[in-house]
């Protein structure tokens, strides 16, 4: 699982500046091929301890500060750290007396929800192990995650989650207990705990340490079978230490707090949660995306994070509204005044006209843009894929600024971050605290640090195919380090696509750009052994609500591809493209819950699609 947090994924920045101080200095600048030095951030290295300790630490002296709010019958609700710790402690006990223990694995298969949280800290408390699973994944998914991960328990949402896991469970004999959150479980196992001590819970708790696996997160599966990724509690409080000090404008800000949407089972939004019980930011749920510019407007977060599909929409429908009401050129005149204006900021700053234009739209175009994410974010996170420069410029160009960076799964998200103070869009940042970078002879990138992964669960092969022996991680992505130590993707190693004339093709950077089209969804760049390459393409129906064989339809996806194409060479151009008939998601199969495309299973099933673009 990729996260350009900027998120899956969804790079990224977090933890907490009062817990953790450290100081960055770069000790090497040259970054060149193999063999050749990697770039270093220093990090002053101690036990980074166990994730309980993020709300002890705090509890003495932030008992009473709101530290969540919770969404009841329409209503949110302040929680306390001082009642958030109550209901873990009282959710870890009924767990210990379930006969949960040291070592086992529990499955948390729900949307994004306060109970998720108290959840996954409780299985924390005892020394087990979360096992989150996305609430859409489906039958034959879940079987996959119980059998390999070996759960002895379960923690599901609704009845139909439930009916789900038993149809799953068949041939799983390690499961012994399924509660649903609908039907009063976390009552129900509270309730259970009522004889179990505080000393004999304390004992538990004592045993945690650095090592203690703390979750198998199970990437998503675009090339094949998930694999469950072991993640430590050291693992979690590392990547905390190093990122939390780069981002106090973020965590540390007076009033600080974010609205969680993004799915809980992805480890880009799971390091968030994280950061905001460590850092004291005030942390909220919602998995109801029909209404969440309603749920954004009501709590006003500070900081918000999303996949770039979501940025996406946000700027799309506005386009698409605006030319709605005959307002379009406008708006036209007001994103190209907003990407100038941030283009300026990294440029000498921007002139009197210039600002005086920006003034006008901030009335007229901006502050709408803004109240569409809460009207109180000024800063926002991607996650999940690129965002592109385009896209990057204008929210920082009306007020909010995206920042990007990289991580993935295996690597507790955030490897690399651009910070408020320290940003270059285009890139995905430096290096955090403590992390370390090398460039490959074929431009793949390794990292190493604190917050790489142990290891595939029972996976030895995978492990010693991404890990090698001292401890450098091969991310399978592409890219290079500049001079400043700027990191920046430009391909996934697998995906290349090399044509007939032996051309090397990066697609994403071509998919990217297509994608950026009002009107586009998803795109795909085919052309492996071809003599050129090519696209599929998939429309945005909420955009485009005419007919697929509109001729004005292939004039804008035209329009898309030329634009695409103005940022390779002619070899790597898109020549044709064809427009499917019907989007590609998670429910059919070809988007992981990430929003990431299944390449392999749409090349599958598309394939003569594909072969008729090529046809002489």
């Amino acid at each position: 699982m990729r996260l350009h947090a900027s998120g899956t994924g969804t790079g990224e920045p977090y933890g907490a500046a009062a817990l953790a101080r450290w100081v960055c200095h770069v000790l090497c600048r040259m970054v060149g091929r193999a063999g050749s030095l990697p770039y270093v951030t220093e990090h002053h290295a101690n036990d980074p301890g166990n994730l309980s300790q993020d709300i002890l630490d705090r509890l003495p002296s932030h008992h009473d500060d709101i530290a969540l709010a919770r969404l009841v019958d329409g209503t949110w609700n302040d929680v306390t750290l001082g009642e958030f710790h109550q209901h873990v402690v009282d959710v870890a006990k009924g767990l210990m007396a379930a006969g949960i223990a040291a070592g086992d694995r529990v499955v948390l298969l729900s949307k994004t929800r306060y109970e998720w949280t108290v959840a996954d800290y409780a299985i924390w408390w005892i020394g087990a192990a979360t096992v989150p699973v996305y609430e859409s994944s489906s039958v034959a998914q879940i079987a996959w995650i119980l059998q390999d991960s070996g759960a002895v328990a379960a923690l599901v949402e609704t009845d139909v989650h439930r009916e789900r896991l038993e149809e799953a469970r068949s041939d799983v004999h390690e499961l012994k207990q399924v509660w649903c959150i609908d039907s009063g479980a976390v009552a129900e196992i509270a309730a259970k705990g009522a004889g179990v001590s505080d000393a004999d819970l304390e004992s538990r708790r004592a045993g945690l340490t650095s090592s203690t696996l703390a979750t198998l997160i199970y990437t998503s599966g675009t090339t094949g079978r998930p694999k469950g990724c072991r993640l430590t509690h050291g693992n979690f409080r590392s990547e905390l230490e190093g990122a939390i000090d780069l981002l106090p404008e973020l965590f540390d800000a007076e009033g600080a707090s974010t609205l969680l949407f993004l799915p809980l089972a992805h480890v880009f939004a799971r390091i968030i949660q994280v950061g905001a019980i460590r850092s004291g930011a005030k942390l909220g749920h919602t998995a109801d995306i029909k209404d969440l510019s309603k749920h954004l407007g009501e709590y006003q977060p500070t900081f918000v994070l999303a996949v770039p599909r979501v940025f996406e929409k946000v700027f799309n429908t506005a386009s698409t509204r605006a030319y709605a009401n005959g307002r379009g050129k406008i708006f036209d005149r007001a994103a190209q005044t907003a990407i100038a204006y941030s283009r300026a900021l990294d440029n000498g700053g921007p002139g009197i006209a210039l600002r005086t234009r920006h003034k006008v739209f901030d009335g007229l175009v901006y502050g709408k843009l803004r109240d569409a994410l809460g009207g109180h974010a000024e800063w926002a996170i991607s996650g999940g894929a690129p965002l592109g420069d385009r896209l990057a410029h204008f929210y920082r160009g009306i007020g909010v600024t995206v920042l990007e960076g990289y991580g993935l799964t295996e690597t507790t998200a955030a490897l690399c971050v651009n910070t408020p103070s320290d940003q270059r869009i285009g890139s995905v940042g430096r290096p955090i605290a403590g992390t370390e970078v090398r460039v490959g002879s074929d431009s793949e990138l390794s990292f190493r640090g604190p917050q790489v992964f142990t290891g595939y669960w029972n996976n030895d092969a995978a492990t010693a195919e991404a890990l090698d022996a001292d401890g450098w991680f091969a991310t399978g992505d592409l890219g290079e380090v500049d001079a400043d130590g700027f990191v920046r993707i430009t391909g996934r190693k697998k995906e290349i696509i090399v044509t007939a004339g032996g051309k090397n093709v990066a697609p994403a950077v071509l998919e990217d750009r297509v994608r950026a089209s009002p009107y586009v969804s998803q795109c795909l760049v085919v052309g492996d052994g071809k003599p050129f390459v090519a696209a599929l393409v998939t429309i945005d129906t909420e955009a485009w609500t005419g007919s697929l064989d509109d001729p004005e339809l292939k004039a804008e996806v035209q329009k898309a591809i030329d634009d695409a194409n103005s940022q390779v060479s002619q070899a790597e151009s898109i020549r044709k493209f064809v427009i499917v008939p019907d989007d590609w998601t998670e429910a059919n199969g070809y988007l992981t819950p990430s929003f990431k495309v299944k390449r392999n299973a749409v090349l599958r099933d598309f394939h003569d699609t594909v072969e008729a673009l090529f046809a002489r």
